[in-house]
């Protein structure tokens, strides 16, 4: 009597996860944390108290959805930068780097990831801006015949965007370079601003901080107009300074740190 093998079970093979599957779970870990989602709803209260508060201070003549969407940027713009950070530096403090490496070696592919989710994030924080901000323009033309143009231009929204995105890159990019949060939130916060202060105290550096202050040449993506040749310029040397170069040192060094 001949035994029977069962038979063997076919070889499974393996795919790695593509960039758009990396970059979706890299944008669900920013969010499905106590601190990244308090954060996000941080933002979105301040940006309400924003149009708020425009609707009872402001001259009626300046209560335009222009005006309140642009306001509402500025909140965006300090607070999103803490979340990319976060993004980064809580892979080694909560440990999730022993994972996040194990199931996908090739570390450029998360860094990349990362700086695909948060630029993704950057456009998709704009809408609730836009939503915020055109509630509050009914409200005050409701309120007042004087207040509530609509005038608004699409350059406008596209500055907007890329103002948001380099700013949460911004973040990224610090995140990555010390991948310590304390450490990385504190310098995130203080640097620019002493740089800023140092510059418009020092007569001497007054002409550097057009090309080398992000607040500065940031500005003109706040109007309504194609920003001339030497404004972008300005912009791109300080991203260059302020967001690309911390990116690319913080990526030199999460390729070579050690997972332990």
């Amino acid at each position: 009597m001949t035994s029977t093998r069962p038979p063997s079970a076919p070889p499974q093979t393996f795919t790695r996860p593509s960039m758009a599957r990396l970059t979706s779970v890299e944008l669900r870990k920013m969010a499905d944390t106590r601190a990244g989602l308090w954060l996000m709803v941080v933002t979105a209260l301040i940006s309400v108290a924003v149009v708020v508060i425009q609707l009872f201070a402001a001259e009626p003549a300046a209560q335009t959805f222009k005006n309140m969407f642009q306001s509402t940027l500025f909140p965006t713009a300090i607070l999103l930068p803490v979340l990319g950070i976060l993004s980064v530096t809580t892979e080694w403090s909560q440990r999730t780097a022993l994972t996040t490496f194990a199931l996908t070696p090739q570390r450029q592919r998360i860094a990349g990831a990362k700086f695909l989710a948060a630029a993704v994030l950057g456009v998709v924080a704009v809408v609730p801006g836009l939503a915020m901000a055109a509630i509050g323009n009914a409200v005050a033309g409701a309120m007042d015949p004087a207040a509530g143009s609509w005038s608004f231009g699409g350059m406008l929204l596209g500055y907007a965007v890329l103002f948001s995105v380099i700013n949460i890159l911004f973040g990224i990019g610090f995140g990555m370079l010390f991948m310590n949060t304390p450490v990385a939130i504190v310098l995130y916060f203080v640097v620019p601003t002493v740089w800023s202060l140092l510059t418009s105290l020092i007569s001497g550096l007054k002409g550097t901080a057009e090309w080398l202050d992000l607040s500065v040449t940031s500005t003109p993506l706040f109007d309504d107009t194609a920003l001339s040749g030497g404004e972008w310029a300005k912009l791109a040397a300080s991203v260059a300074v302020w967001v690309l170069l911390p990116c690319v040192l913080g990526v030199a060094r999460l390729l070579r740190r050690e997972v332990s």
